[in-house]
């Protein structure tokens, strides 16, 4: 870990960075050029005593969780996250490192959509980022660890996790979730990280095993469906997936499909967060 210069680095981006680019007051009365600590703190989730400590060379190596965060609060391309890592001492695989971290044209498109639902998503489904819009809908989806990243494997293993689609959709959305995986699985053929996947899922959930025989393969580009939130009820959206070329990441934005669901999304924003309910966290957005 190469502390002195990693401070340097984080306090430089920190200081580039207009508190307009990621939806911040920029009074005329501010005497930092770029972001306060403090505000990366909460932009990145972390105490402000952290942030400090690593600006200063003080700080205990980060972990890859925490660099991400900070790599998107600071909204560095993927250059300078890959050297944000390398200063750190970590070597992320592509599979589980450098992939699981939000392209930054992708955060600059989140922040551009505002009120507008939209998520970052790994191939396989994983939240690497969301916009507040969509942790209204939907719930907090990047606090998750371990196979619950994948909407695929909660909504396979855990009976709560199909609450927030209608009973008459569910077998309609399991199927798009199989062959979505199935597309993945044969474009990545003999990557562990999904060919484990997909052998847990077996083992788990013999109504998985039933879809996965079948064969079905599709990549999901466009949807409608329905979605059953707990505070407002009813919604139906549309979704629009924008797939990166290399296909390892997508933006999924979703708008109401008729002028109910974008009174009940205005209610939402207004009601805001508090005392969200935590079982609707666990709804797959895919």
């Amino acid at each position: 870990m190469q502390r002195d210069q990693l401070a340097d680095f984080l306090r430089r981006r920190r200081e580039a960075i207009r508190p307009a680019e990621v939806g911040l007051a920029d009074s005329p009365r501010r005497r930092t050029s770029g972001l306060r600590r403090e505000e990366v703190a909460m932009l990145a989730g972390m105490s402000v005593d952290y942030v400090v400590r690593l600006e200063q060379g003080r700080s205990s190596q980060p972990s890859t969780q925490l660099l991400g965060a900070l790599a998107r609060a600071l909204r560095l391309s993927d250059d300078e996250r890959d050297h944000l890592f390398h200063l750190a001492g970590h070597r992320p695989s592509p599979a589980d490192g450098v992939a699981r971290l939000a392209r930054a044209g992708l955060i600059r498109m989140l922040d551009l959509l505002g009120d507008t639902p939209a998520l970052v998503l790994s191939d396989l489904g994983e939240v690497l980022a969301q916009n507040r819009a969509a942790a209204l809908l939907t719930g907090d989806h990047t606090r998750f660890t371990g196979d619950r990243r994948y909407p695929v494997y909660r909504w396979f293993t855990e009976p709560a996790a199909r609450a927030v689609c209608p009973p008459e959709e569910q077998e309609h959305q399991a199927r798009q979730m199989v062959a979505d995986l199935r597309a993945v699985a044969g474009r990545r053929s003999g990557d562990p990280t999904v060919a484990g996947l997909v052998d847990r899922l077996q083992a788990a959930s013999a109504d998985f095993r039933r879809l996965w025989s079948e064969h079905e393969v599709a990549v999901r580009r466009a949807d409608r469906k329905t979605l059953l939130h707990p505070r407002v009820g009813r919604l139906l959206m549309d979704c629009e997936t924008l797939i990166t070329p290399d296909q390892g990441q997508q933006l999924l934005v979703l708008t109401p499909a008729d002028a109910e669901t974008r009174e009940r999304l205005e209610l939402l924003r207004v009601l805001g967060i508090e005392e969200f309910p935590t079982r609707a966290t666990d709804t797959p957005v895919r």
